[in-house]
């Protein structure tokens, strides 16, 4: 058997076969090699490895969490059986193009594929320079930046009143949505807050991990508020979970009923974040006072929201337009003729 049907092209398998011929003119052994075959590693054997030799020391939990739901819903149900140094970069692209519906997704996959081959070769599971992966061109992503207006935030703020008052929804889910909302904190950061990372007195949180490494988080009023009125209990967690002593892990069922009361069906948990970013743009702040405030390492990441910077310039211009239209209105005659000519 030269390799499962499908898999290898009629050209392909003629190819192999005339070089096992070869080799068994030369004295080899088809069966010997048959039995180190049978041995090699598969692409499911290297994501084990992957995953306990690499990712468990070199990434953080959430990204290993991560790689591990690509490896099991997309790697493995498509490759884990194959031989790793067997696999062929049309194998790769199949794998890609069935995720297509999914861009962002199809990529992590592709990343993470990419990785676990690079690996492979230094491992000596598969020659140098022979990870499939490469020239295997990515989809384009369409960045997403969605930003809740004035009266979208008020019709949040009713959703989250209503159901604090009916207690639809737990006191920690309440809070923990309006904690997105006023730090512009991303979710991960909120949902795995300690009360020991509070400072009251200096009024801001000490994230020792995030994204982009441990920072500092200014807090205003409004946020602070919302702790303060927290039941601390005896949970270290700011947000407590049902469980006792257990953080809450998850917001998407009850952020689904908030929005769906809120009429704002396509607006995701991270887009409080940009909202928080879109309001600072729009009250004059720069983008380097922007980027301090939501924790970025690359002035490239704030530039998305540059576009909104010129929003003061622009009431600015509507309040001098005002003005004139109000004096121009007061006159008692007619303006000349050449009103724009004059000094």
């Amino acid at each position: 058997m030269l390799g499962p049907y499908g898999v290898l092209t009629p050209a392909e398998a003629r190819d192999l076969a005339t070089q096992v011929l070869a080799d068994v003119r030369k004295g080899g052994d088809p069966s010997e090699a048959r039995r180190i075959e049978a041995r090699a590693p598969t692409v499911g054997d290297l994501c084990t490895r992957y995953l306990t030799d690499y990712a468990e020391g070199q990434k953080k939990a959430r990204s290993v969490a991560e790689d591990r739901r690509l490896i099991e819903d997309f790697v493995k149900p498509a490759l884990g059986r194959r031989k790793v140094r067997a696999v062929t970069r049309l194998e790769i692209v199949r794998l890609y193009n069935s995720l297509q519906e999914a861009p962002y997704q199809a990529n992590r996959v592709l990343a993470v594929v990419s990785r676990m081959f690079n690996l492979a070769e230094r491992w000596g599971l598969r020659p140098g320079g022979s990870n499939p992966v490469r020239h295997v061109d990515r989809f384009a992503e369409r960045k997403r930046a969605r930003f809740l207006s004035e009266a979208e935030l008020a019709r949040l703020g009713r959703a989250l009143a209503d159901a604090e008052q009916a207690r639809t929804e737990t006191a920690a889910t309440i809070a923990a949505i309006r904690l997105l909302v006023f730090t512009g904190c991303r979710l991960g950061e909120i949902l795995r807050l300690r009360w020991v990372q509070v400072d009251f007195e200096r009024r801001c949180l000490h994230l020792p991990e995030s994204k982009t490494g441990a920072r500092i988080v200014p807090l205003n009023a409004p946020a602070l508020k919302v702790l303060a009125e927290l039941d601390r209990g005896e949970s270290p967690w700011v947000i407590q979970g049902r469980k006792p002593g257990a953080p809450l892990v998850n917001l998407g069922k009850p952020w689904r009923r908030i929005r769906e009361k809120a009429g704002l069906r396509d607006v995701r948990l991270h887009d409080m974040r940009h909202s928080f970013a879109s309001v600072a743009a729009g009250a004059g702040h720069s983008l380097v006072v922007i980027g301090a405030l939501l924790g970025h390492r690359q002035a490239t990441t704030t530039q998305r929201y540059a576009h909104l910077s010129d929003d003061p310039v622009r009431t600015a211009t509507e309040l001098v337009g005002a003005r004139i239209a109000a004096a121009m209105a007061t006159q008692t005659s007619p303006p000349p003729e050449n009103l724009w000519s004059l000094g």
